[in-house]
């Protein structure tokens, strides 16, 4: 094969003194400097990154699952496809993060663990922002955020608001589906409870899939970003156990037993129970 020469390329641009840069358009700067390890340990800049990474794909699945909840409230079924499918394929690239973060010894890991002090990703407001979105509401989190006012009232906002599968619930009765007004327009601070009328509406759509077909479409891109979510989940628990054990995490919690249990947590139960009565 014959190489070819950047210098050949007679279009390139070279000269950006009054130009924006590749680096200056994405602040690479202020990104690739944002890597500090407290101990000065080899692998922390693998703990950090990781972690940077995830939370960068976690400021995305937002973007795209807000806009997913708009589009679904304005009755553009179609439109929440594509941003839910993304959400999707965004989810698949944290689980492989999780495959690289365990290539961390605990013998390496327990090197650098005490210059975390407490903090923890049992912290993360975005992974908080993205259960509250998919309707998985705990109120006693807050206070963990109560340190920055403007934080606080990030997620108070969203703790308070409509999720994706209170929306989607909406649409059903949008669809004239027998739906409750007091469950489509319910306190949504409060943890969803599974409810017979949703499951019937939804036993509907999935035995009349020509006449329901965005309702359909809509079920099972749901029933997807939960499947990878609860993936993403049970890496993070087996990643967890691989480097510590049992231990207490750093933020106090129990560790992989706390992430044990949200994994028997469904966000749409509906979607899931219907599978065995169909």
């Amino acid at each position: 094969m014959k190489y070819t020469s950047p210098s050949s390329e007679k279009g390139i641009h070279t000269d950006f003194k009054n130009n924006m840069t590749y680096g200056e358009y994405l602040h690479l700067d202020t990104l690739l400097s944002s890597q500090e390890r407290l101990s000065g340990h080899h692998d922390e800049m693998l703990f950090i990154i990781i972690h940077q990474v995830s939370e960068l794909w976690m400021k995305l699945v937002l973007h795209e699952t807000d806009a997913a909840i708009a589009a679904i409230q304005a009755d553009d079924l179609p439109a929440s496809f594509k941003k839910l499918a993304r959400v999707t394929r965004i989810q698949e690239q944290i689980i492989q993060g999780w495959d690289v973060l365990s290539t961390l010894t605990p013998a390496e890991y327990i090197e650098f663990r005490d210059a975390l002090g407490q903090a923890s990703g049992f912290q993360s407001y975005q992974y908080r922002m993205i259960e509250f979105a998919l309707g998985y509401k705990t109120g006693h989190i807050l206070k963990i955020y109560e340190k920055d006012p403007e934080l606080h009232a990030q997620l108070e906002k969203a703790y308070h608001a409509p999720g994706l599968y209170d929306v989607a619930i909406q649409a059903l009765r949008k669809a004239g589906f027998d739906i409750p007004e007091e469950l489509a327009d319910r306190d949504f601070s409060r943890l969803y409870e599974e409810n017979e009328a949703v499951k019937k509406a939804w036993m509907t759509v999935y035995q009349n899939v020509d006449r329901y077909w965005e309702l359909y479409q809509l079920a099972e891109k749901l029933v997807d970003i939960e499947d990878s979510f609860q993936q993403w989940r049970f890496r993070h628990m087996k990643t967890v156990e691989r480097i510590i054990g049992f231990k207490k995490g750093t933020g106090g919690s129990s560790g992989v037993n706390y992430l044990k249990k949200v994994l028997d947590h469904h966000f749409f139960p509906e979607l899931w129970d219907l599978r065995t009565e169909l």
